[in-house]
């Protein structure tokens, strides 16, 4: 295996969503500090955030803070850190002003009158939910990536892996660190292009490296999100908390098998429909008060439990019947072409859907500033576990704490950062590779495809006991396996994947047995 020389920076970065993003740009106001940010894609395009739909969360005509608070308490089962909501609550709406609005000119939609158009989304008290149409996410993920080339002390390296975190407790040529509190001095990566594996070195490391939805069968994340910063972290030895509560989306596009995209719910904010094989309206039976418009993981099981009354393995969203065909194509237009492809005019008939594994509100623990239990690591976005989601998150407000946070761990970072020592590279080995053997594509897949239909169906949308019993049978089984293939064989971004994905289900599957109450997305049936 290639080796590349050691780098060394200041602030490394794992990600480039807009947690990550907006850290990345905050702590680039100090032309001090060398920033390297990784991405293990081709452009740092491509992220979580580029796919996010709906919104961002800023504030109602007639809105507070403490009202947002409650929305957001509310919709998370009561099951949520006081102090991250109220941070959230306060400083958002004022960053996404300053921030996206004012100073990186994200082009929100506006209102005729050229005010930002406000909607409203589920277990929303209030219009408070800024959109760029259908296609909010990429909108704000370009105008932070063209702030970030534009960067000279930004360094972003494109289709790079991070394999593991650099403790120096586990990597340290000097054994004695092994008394030393647990810290993070950078990450070992895998370089796409020459198949090197280069150590990198910093004094600070933010993990802002995304989701897990793809250890799901059915899911609305883009194809690399397999909890590799969960599984990371968790290697490392930093605290996880609430991996139980994964959140599924109530409405993806359905065809032949398989959720193929997002369908927003600003859809049934704005008055969409939610019906059943037969045409029948069922949200009213099974949640009379909120309807369409209930938090998310109420809809989602109310659909499941429709799905199965009914023998189908589907329902419909219809829109076509409360919207004008205009009106559908001006706010939906990504939604609107993407249906056409598959043979569906939303216009005119309703929307196949099904649920999907949308969002982790658990992950990394973290304080108010980002700081895990790890010194010299913070982890920002949808890696961590603030806790403002609790059990169940509130809709558009992912991209807002990925804002918010971003900006305090920057800020965190640039009160003490120059007063700390570099790394010293000369007690961190490099990369020593285990395997020799070439990687088999034919057996990673397969593994994926276990993973996938394990969780799915034993540590989805309605848990039991022995369901998550024979999870966890299958998956301990499966990660024994899948250790001996990593260690018997050449790296490469297929292969760590592949390990972080196991580990990242099982991380899951534990959490949903400890936990024998149902709060949000957790449900128990047993």
């Amino acid at each position: 295996m290639p080796t590349n020389e050691t780098l060394q920076c200041d602030v490394l970065i794992i990600g480039s969503g807009i947690a990550g993003a907006t850290a990345a740009l905050n702590l680039a106001e100090d032309e001090n500090l060398r920033i390297v940010m990784l991405t293990k894609y081709d452009d740092p395009l491509e992220s979580n955030t580029y796919y996010a739909q709906g919104g961002i969360i800023y504030t109602g005509e007639e809105d507070s803070p403490e009202q947002l608070a409650e929305d957001l308490t509310r919709a998370g089962d009561g099951i949520n850190s006081r102090e991250a909501v109220a941070i959230l609550s306060h400083e958002g709406p004022r960053l996404v002003r300053e921030l996206l609005v004012d100073k990186y000119k994200v082009p929100f939609t506006l209102t005729p009158e050229h005010k930002l158009e406000r909607t409203r989304e589920a277990a929303h008290s209030t219009s408070r939910i800024l959109h760029v149409n259908d296609a909010t996410g990429r909108a704000i993920q370009h105008s932070l990536v063209s702030a970030l080339l534009q960067q000279p002390n930004i360094q972003i390296l494109t289709q790079y892996t991070a394999i593991d975190l650099l403790t120096p407790a586990h990597h340290s040529l000097n054994r004695l660190a092994i008394y030393e509190p647990l810290s993070c001095v950078g990450v070992y990566a895998y370089d796409h292009e020459t198949g090197a594996v280069r150590t990198i070195l910093a004094k600070t490391t933010i993990l802002a490296s995304g989701g897990l939805g793809q250890i799901f069968l059915h899911t609305t994340n883009p194809e690399g999100a397999t909890g590799d910063g969960l599984a990371m972290a968790y290697r490392a030895g930093a605290r996880i908390i609430n991996a139980e509560y994964v959140q599924f989306h109530p409405t993806t596009f359905y065809d032949q098998g398989s959720a193929r995209f997002l369908i927003s719910e600003a859809l049934r904010g704005e008055g969409g429909l939610l019906l059943n094989i037969h045409g029948e309206r069922f949200m009213p039976r099974y949640e009379p008060e909120w309807r369409e418009l209930a938090p998310r993981d109420v809809v989602a099981r109310s659909i499941h439990r429709e799905m199965l009354r009914t023998g189908s393995d589907h329902v419909y969203l219809d829109v076509a019947s409360t919207m004008t065909p205009e009106t559908i194509r001006d706010r939906f237009p990504n939604i609107y072409e993407s249906c056409l492809q598959y043979g569906v005019d939303p216009t005119k008939e309703p929307i196949p859907v099904v649920p999907a594994a949308h969002y982790f509100c658990g992950g990394v623990w973290v304080d108010s500033w980002a700081r895990t239990s790890l010194q010299h690591l913070y982890a920002v976005g949808e890696v961590t576990c603030t806790g403002v989601h609790g059990a169940n998150r509130l809709g558009s407000s992912s991209l807002l704490e990925g804002l918010v946070w971003g900006t305090r761990a920057a800020r965190d970072i640039r009160w003490q950062i120059h007063g700390m020592d570099a790394p010293d590279a000369s007690v961190i080995p490099d990369w020593e590779a285990t395997g020799t053997d070439p990687s088999d594509p034919a057996l990673i897949r397969h593994d994926m495809q276990t993973i996938k239909h394990s969780m799915w169906y034993y540590v989805g949308l309605v848990r039991s006991r022995r369901r998550l019993e024979r999870a966890l049978r299958d998956l301990n089984n499966l990660s024994q396996d899948i250790d001996a293939f990593y260690r018997t064989t050449r790296v490469d971004p297929q292969l760590i994947s592949l390990r972080n994905a196991v580990l990242a289900a099982l991380i899951v599957a534990r959490a949903a047995w400890e936990n024998r109450e149902s709060h949000g997305c957790h449900y128990r049936e047993d």
